[in-house]
């Protein structure tokens, strides 16, 4: 199943898209370093979301399944542009926080970890892009 995105310019490097199946709108601005104003998400930051959040949502699926409360387990991702040879995105570091009260086996950090580096996200990413997924069990 398709999902339609429409993404109108706005002027000044800014650009609003609207989710088609929710009509949910976001805003994105070219980032300070590339003429931008940098007042909401980039486009290269929404890549970075795209795949923390994918993370996040693949590891919920799998707790959903194993009865594993997830709450309070944070994502960080850090974004590293390049230029050479052309601008683009270099890497994006994610590091997978589980809170101290959530007790998880050894098989089950085996499972979480493997899941999590399977999202759609991280497999959709070029090779040349370094993204290594990290977990820290508080």
């Amino acid at each position: 199943m398709a999902v339609e995105i429409d993404i109108e310019y706005a002027g000044n490097l800014r650009c609003d898209a609207v989710h088609g199946p929710s009509g949910m709108k976001l805003h994105t601005d070219a980032p300070t370093d590339n003429g931008g104003l940098g007042s909401s998400f980039s486009p290269t930051d929404l890549v970075a979301t795209a795949l923390g959040s994918c993370v996040m949502t693949i590891l919920g699926l799998v707790a959903q399944r194993h009865e594993l409360d997830l709450t309070g387990t944070r994502v960080h991702v850090e974004k590293e542009m390049v230029a050479d040879p052309v601008r683009r995105i270099g890497s994006l570091r994610t590091v997978v926080t589980v809170p101290a009260g959530v007790l998880i086996d050894q098989a089950m950090r085996t499972r979480l970890e493997t899941a999590a580096r399977k999202c759609p996200v991280h497999q959709s990413l070029h090779t040349d892009i370094d993204a290594p997924i990290d977990f820290v069990y508080a």
